[in-house]
């Protein structure tokens, strides 16, 4: 499913922000700027492995990066995917309102004209 501004890339966001591990996750990295799986690990009911694989998604989606460090792969969230997101969001809020707000004066205008 791609959207018609080409942002097929906020279709890739939204499935990954779809799983509560994977937000909590950015959550724990947005606290703490810098962590590894084996640390995300340690924070979160999953195991290692189960964190690697959401870190992938999340990686896939450019909402994390992971660079390494000595022995270890450490990840850090990367805001621009969610800025775009969010962004995209928002444009569709503001297109809904401006249906909604057409919707509303069209059905005023009918109730005034049936008076």
């Amino acid at each position: 499913m791609t959207h018609e501004n080409g942002a097929g890339e906020v279709d890739d966001i939204l499935a990954a922000l779809a799983d509560p591990t994977r937000r909590r996750l950015l959550d724990v990295l947005s606290a703490q700027g810098e962590a590894s799986a084996t640390t995300l690990a340690e924070r979160l009911p999953v195991s290692r492995q189960a964190i690697v694989k959401h870190l992938a998604v999340l990686d896939a989606a450019g909402l994390v990066s992971g660079r390494r460090v000595g022995r270890e792969v450490r990840y850090t969230v990367q805001p621009a995917a969610l800025t775009a997101t969010a962004r995209w969001m928002a444009a569709l809020a503001n297109d809904w309102d401006r249906r909604l707000a057409r919707i509303k004066r069209l059905a005023e205008a009918a109730e005034r004209d049936s008076r």
